[in-house]
C-alpha cells in the first residue's frame, strides 16, 4: 500500500495556524486571569477608561468628519455654483468670439491705432506685421481696462505678452498683441 504524500507547505501552514491559535488562547487566558485578579473598583475604572477612549475614537474618526462636511457643504455648493456661472459665461463669450467673422490686418491695425490715439500720448504703438507692441505710461486701471476691451472687440487683438507695473501715476509697461487678422 502506498501512503499519500502530504504537501510540506500545507503541513507548515497548518502547524503555524495551530501555533497562532494556541498562542492566542494562552494570551486570552492570561488576560482573563489578570482581569479576575483586579479589584472591582479597578475593573470599573478600566472599563470607564475604555469606554471614554472608544467614544473619543468614534467621534474623531466617524462623527466629526461627517459633521464638518455637512456644516461646510452649503458654502461649498454656493462657491461651486458661482464658479460654474463664471465658466458658463466664459464659454458663451468664447462661442460668440468664434462666431465673429475675422477682420483683415489693415482693419485690425486701424482699430488699434484709433484706440491708442484716444489715450492722448500716454501710449505709443509699434506695428510689426501681425504683432503690435504698445508701451503705456500713467494709465488708470479703468482707462487700461476700457482700452483693452476696445482693442479686443474692435481690433480682434489678443494679448500675448504683458509687462505692467503699478505706480503712483497709474500703470506703466508694455503689452504685445497678436492682431485679429491672424487667429
Amino acid at each position: 500500500m502506498s501512503r499519500p504524500v502530504s504537501n510540506p507547505a500545507t503541513a507548515a501552514n497548518g502547524r503555524s495556524s495551530s501555533l497562532m491559535q494556541t498562542a492566542w488562547i494562552a494570551t486570552r487566558d492570561t488576560l482573563q486571569a489578570r482581569w479576575s485578579a483586579l479589584a472591582a473598583r479597578e475593573r470599573t475604572g478600566l472599563t470607564a477608561a475604555a469606554v471614554l477612549i472608544g467614544a473619543f475614537l468614534l467621534w474623531s474618526v466617524a462623527i466629526q468628519p461627517a459633521w464638518r462636511t455637512l456644516r461646510e457643504a452649503p458654502s461649498r455648493i454656493d462657491q461651486q455654483g458661482t464658479q460654474l456661472q463664471v465658466l458658463r459665461r466664459m464659454a458663451a463669450e468664447a462661442t460668440e468670439l468664434r462666431a465673429i467673422a475675422p477682420i483683415s490686418s489693415a482693419q485690425s491695425s486701424a482699430a488699434l491705432q484709433g484706440a491708442t490715439a484716444r489715450l492722448a500720448g500716454r501710449a505709443t504703438l509699434q506695428l510689426q506685421g501681425d504683432r503690435a507692441t504698445v508701451s503705456f505710461n500713467g494709465l488708470s486701471g479703468d482707462e487700461f481696462r476700457d482700452w483693452l476691451a476696445e482693442v479686443r472687440s474692435a481690433a480682434r487683438a489678443r494679448a500675448t505678452e504683458v509687462q505692467l507695473t503699478r505706480g503712483a501715476q497709474g500703470y506703466a509697461g508694455t503689452l504685445v498683441l497678436s492682431l485679429g487678422g491672424s487667429r
